[in-house]
Formats: structure tokens, C-alpha cells, sequence
């Protein structure tokens, strides 16, 4: 498998804050789930690809308004019909939060399928 790095960007605005006042993580992970499924869109095409598990999502700083948070992702490990993209967002240049999600590649019905990507 050849790596395939996606990078998504987002400003964090004033309706993406908590009580806190830092990035709520509700939607940080809307960000984090899309970045994954855009490393995995990168393997499969998209109406084939659905999320099984956010496999962890853990902030080590908080993420303040007016900051970019930089998502890069990568699929890290095909199963035989799951793809699972490990995701790092930093912000200025800082990492803030890391992790991992798991995609199964599925037919028309829904129904798990074979996607033929191995890792080498």
C-alpha cells in the first residue's frame, strides 16, 4: 500500500467553541471523522466507504478560537474489507489532538465487501 497523506484544514470560529471556550469536541470530531474518510476515499470509492468506530480521539492541548487546526491523515491498516486512517491535528504547528477511526467498505446493500488493498 502506498501512503496517501490528506490534509484538511479548519478555522476554529466562534460556533465551534465549548463553555470553555475552546474547541467543542463534538465537532472536533466531525472534522476528525471527515479527514479519515477522505484518507480512506483516497482507496475506495466514496459511496462505498462507511464508519464503523472512531477507534480514539484524545486531545492533549485545547484548541482556541481563531486557531487553524491542521488534519493530516493516512490509512494505516486494511483488514479485508476494513480500512482504518490514523488522523494528527495540530494547530500552529502544535499537535492537539490524535488518533484513529475505522472504515468498512461496503456494496449497494450495505453489506461488508472485499475492497483487495493490502499493506505491505
Amino acid at each position: 500500500m502506498e501512503i496517501r497523506k490528506v490534509t484538511t484544514n479548519h478555522l476554529v470560529k466562534g460556533e465551534d467553541l465549548n463553555h470553555h471556550g475552546t474547541l467543542f469536541a463534538g465537532r472536533a470530531a466531525e472534522w476528525f471523522v471527515e479527514s479519515g474518510f477522505l484518507a480512506a476515499a483516497a482507496w475506495v470509492p466514496t459511496e462505498n466507504i462507511v464508519l464503523v468506530k472512531i477507534n480514539s480521539m484524545t486531545f492533549s492541548r485545547p484548541v482556541k478560537r481563531g486557531a487553524v487546526l491542521r488534519l493530516d491523515s493516512e490509512v494505516v491498516r486494511a483488514g479485508r474489507t476494513s480500512l482504518e486512517a490514523h488522523i494528527e491535528g495540530s494547530a500552529g504547528g502544535v499537535i492537539s489532538l490524535e488518533g484513529s477511526v475505522t472504515f468498512v467498505n461496503v456494496d449497494s446493500d450495505g453489506k461488508p465487501m472485499a475492497h483487495g488493498i493490502t499493506t505491505d
